[in-house]
């Protein structure tokens, strides 16, 4: 090979690599140059996203953003143009109505931004107390009944994570991310001192009718064939707070949850399960007929605490002497 032809190769390779340069140099600065735009998507339930792209047609846009425009909706700009000056693309159904399509034809759309404000998404860390909860443990002990606190309640702490959407600096939406335990709650526990239990007195007496009989709720069908024995109550009533029964979550002492005109506590001379029917409480939801589910650190075997689910509806029931039907098991 002689030294033409050498220099004639060597200017070859010389040639391919610039070359080579050039284009990863131009490819450079086209990723440089490709521009991100802030684009407001509006949605034809009017859910409003603003997403962040570097296309410029809307199909592209939509595409990216794995929307699809059903049959009966209409894109505004349309579909195979590129996006307007306002960074705005509005996907609406389409009308039937001649008339209301016209009049939203002459719609400006410097009208159409004006109605929707901008949506702005943050991330919000917040701290909030977790309440404790108040326990109540039974202690059988001979003497005045008397409530002891053994244990003093203290509310925990929590951090927890928000993802926030504000309009026009308007919260309209807060989904939480995530949450940590910064202090665990303590639990407050009250030990009830109970008097001992006392035997039934003889103010009772058999009843000569059965209102089980004639009476169609499904209490009622339960102790159809059972003799009731009649009795005069002192009758409160009570709800699942703080100063009612010392606990807010309402679970009685049979661990089931208290319902309004249906749970009663009674005194320990009345097995859980026993139901009750009062006819002075005929008219009320339950047709007067309860179950015996709960106990009460001042509910003696002469009075019975009929539930309620608020306060006000406890204190407005105030106190009544009232005949009841007993059906023990």
């Amino acid at each position: 090979m002689n030294k033409d032809d050498k220099a004639s190769i060597s200017l070859i390779k010389i040639l391919g690599i610039s070359l080579i340069l050039i284009l990863v140099t131009g490819v450079g600065v086209m990723a440089t140059n490709a521009k991100l735009t802030n684009v407001k998507i509006i949605l034809s339930n009017d859910y409003e996203m603003t997403v962040i792209t570097t296309k410029m047609k809307v199909s592209e846009i939509l595409e990216e953003n794995h929307i699809t425009v059903l049959e009966d909706e209409i894109v505004t700009p349309g579909i195979d143009t590129e996006i307007s000056d306002n960074k705005t693309i509005r996907i609406s159904k389409i009308s039937n109505n001649k008339e209301i399509a016209q009049k939203e034809s002459v719609i400006t759309s410097e009208e159409i931004l004006s109605s929707y404000g901008t949506i702005v998404e943050k991330i919000i860390t917040e701290q909030v107390v977790i309440p404790f909860e108040t326990i109540t443990k039974e202690a059988t002990e001979e003497g005045t009944k008397q409530n002891k606190v053994v244990q003093n309640g203290k509310d925990g702490l929590k951090e927890v994570t928000y993802k926030v959407k504000f309009q026009d600096d308007v919260e309209i939406e807060r989904i939480e991310i995530s949450s940590t335990v910064i202090t665990e709650p303590v639990n407050k526990i009250i030990e009830v001192k109970t008097i001992q239990v006392t035997s039934r007195t003889a103010e009772e007496r058999v009843a000569t009718s059965n209102p089980a009989a004639t009476a169609s709720t499904s209490l009622a069908k339960k102790v159809e064939n059972i003799t009731p024995t009649v009795k005069t109550f002192n009758t409160s009533a009570y709800c699942a707070c703080i100063s009612c029964c010392g606990k807010t979550n309402g679970i009685t002492s049979s661990g089931a949850k208290a319902s309004a005109w249906y749970t009663v506590a009674a005194g320990q001379g009345y097995k859980i399960g026993t139901v009750i029917y009062i006819p002075a409480l005929a008219d009320k939801p339950n047709g007067g007929w309860f179950v015996v589910q709960d106990r009460g650190g001042a509910i003696s075997n002469s009075k019975l605490d009929v539930y309620m689910n608020s306060h006000s509806a406890a204190l407005q029931y105030g106190r009544k002497t009232l005949e009841a039907y007993v059906y023990e098991f």
